[in-house]
């Protein structure tokens, strides 16, 4: 079969579409035959060799794939057949023809969904339903400040917080992204650029602040986080782009708000024994998704939720999407088209 591949860390230039083995299913696994991904920020972070894939995962590229059911390994419980249209939260392979996926991680596509737009849903929406959920435990009301609003997390994360019927307010770097996230349903947005987003968002809140932060930033944004934070707020960091190295008092600041700070690393969960009594962490977080939120992609159970894509890619072009997501052209998911 045919992957993205890359011989040795560095820049996209390094990535073509290489001829690999064909994985076999194991025990409880499923095999899927793939006719999308999408990209990720951990894909190209492990291009230039600074996120290798975990023990036992596939070193191709690629954290989500939607495509078709094509074998079935020992052990299967029988709730998926060959031929059955199937999107996977993955640990990585998922920019080849074909994958393998426990079968507890795979999820039904949505009714009239299209396989390029499933393929925008597991990665960046299992991790804002994680983040808002597991970690945060969001409730009704409470106002959530979602970094990079116009990435597939905060696109998603915007219309999680409305179906938690909370109040998403956002941070983006330009205004045709502020403009996307008010589409997808954010209540305020702020062009970091431009304006501080801390004394936007304490006089939007009327000085009291966001109760949860979504912050893929990390390190240059500490000092305004803390700022606009509300006393008692959570901190969730799930990504470090301008790096984690701090220089001033926070946790003084942090203990002056009584708040928390959460981190959490979806990809690297460790792959722990399950059963049907003691699922592990993926499993549960894959049910629950299944379970609360996606009928409402199917337009059958209101409110109407909708991935966005931002463009898509055929498999031998994964250099020019690795470089459309660095330059941060992408508005939404960038997703893969897989060969025939």
């Amino acid at each position: 079969m045919f992957a993205a591949y890359f011989d040795c860390p560095g820049g996209p230039e390094n990535l073509y579409m290489k001829e690999v083995m064909k994985p076999d299913p194991g025990e409880g696994e499923v095999l899927v035959k793939v006719s999308a991904s999408a990209l990720n920020r951990a894909d190209l972070l492990q291009r230039r060799g600074k996120y290798p894939p975990p023990k036992g995962a596939s070193d191709i590229l690629g954290l989500e794939a939607a495509g078709s059911v094509a074998g079935l390994g020992p052990g299967c419980s029988g709730r998926w057949k060959i031929g059955d249209a199937v999107m996977a939260l993955l640990s990585g392979g998922g920019q080849a023809q074909y994958v393998t996926v426990p079968e507890g991680l795979l999820m039904p596509i949505p009714k009239d969904m299209t396989f390029i737009q499933a393929a925008a849903i597991p990665e960046a929406w299992l991790t804002a339903f994680q983040l808002l959920h597991f970690v945060g435990k969001v409730q009704e009301g409470e106002r959530v400040l979602i970094h990079a609003g116009a990435s597939g997390v905060g696109i998603a994360a915007i219309q999680l917080v409305r179906l938690a019927k909370a109040i998403p307010i956002v941070t983006a770097g330009t205004q045709e992204k502020l403009e996307a996230t008010a589409n997808a349903g954010a209540s305020a947005g702020f062009n970091y650029k431009n304006e501080d987003f801390s004394e936007k968002v304490l006089e939007f809140t009327q000085g009291s602040g966001v109760d949860i932060i979504l912050d893929c930033v990390g390190a240059s944004y500490w000092e305004k986080n803390l700022n606009c934070l509300s006393t008692d707020g959570r901190w969730i960091i799930y990504g470090l782009l301008s790096g984690g190295e701090v220089h001033g008092d926070l946790l003084a600041r942090l203990l002056s708000k009584r708040a928390s700070i959460h981190t959490s690393l979806l990809r690297s969960r460790d792959k722990e024994a399950s059963s049907v009594f003691f699922p592990q962490y993926k499993e549960r977080l894959v049910r629950a998704f299944t379970e609360e939120v996606l009928p409402h992609f199917s337009g059958g159970t209101p409110p109407r939720l909708q991935p966005l894509v931002d463009s898509v890619y055929p498999l031998h072009a994964i250099a020019e999407a690795h470089r459309a997501m660095e330059e941060n052209r992408n508005i939404g998911k960038i997703v893969i088209e897989i060969p025939v």
